[in-house]
């Protein structure tokens, strides 16, 4: 039921956007997509909470989430926050400021999260899967960024995000929380 909200929320933000941008007869959206993994040093029952909207704090500098929904900060389907840029973007770009977050699907059993992000230009999807590898010493996490544009910005936008977060195949993220850990 959360997630049926969710979509709904999301066609009515796409048709406003579309409507607002009917006079660029020659738009066509684009969705691009890219998959990367990384392997933390941990078990995964340590990591993969790691990957939750308001636990990303402990290994992601900047990473302020400001909560919408619910009243505290939980991991479910539907918990909702924003993002403001501040310059750095997160890896999304730096001309926007704002990111509405959606959790879209949480599976903590599976070890599986799933995000839908919007701006007025674009929307994408940020799905994390973790598994158990090396006799449960590590883990591996498989990342899906899937972006569609709502104008051609979005779509030069999200060529520009895409490039950005995967130009070191998500080491990074792999660096930053194996330094969590040590530090731990």
């Amino acid at each position: 039921m959360k997630t049926t909200g969710i979509l709904i929320l999301l066609a009515i933000s796409v048709t406003g956007c579309k409507g607002q941008h009917s006079n660029d007869e020659a738009f066509t959206s684009e969705r691009i997509s890219r998959t990367a993994s990384f392997v933390v040093n941990e078990p995964i029952d340590k990591v993969f909470p790691l990957y939750g909207a308001f636990e990303e704090r402990k290994w992601a500098p900047g990473w302020e989430p400001v909560l919408i929904y619910p009243d505290k900060e939980v991991m479910e389907e539907g918990t909702t926050f924003k993002i403001f840029s501040h310059g750095n973007g997160h890896g999304h770009g730096n001309s926007e400021k704002e990111f509405l977050w959606v959790v879209s699907k949480y599976e903590p059993q599976d070890y599986l999260v799933q995000y839908l992000v919007s701006t007025p230009n674009r929307f994408w999807t940020i799905t994390v899967q973790s598994n158990s590898i090396e006799n449960d010493t590590k883990t591996n996490t498989t990342v899906t960024y899937t972006y569609t544009g709502l104008n051609a910005e979005g779509n030069e936008l999200n060529k520009q995000s895409l490039h950005g977060m995967y130009e070191n195949n998500l080491q990074d993220w792999a660096d930053l929380i194996n330094g969590y850990f040590e530090k731990q």
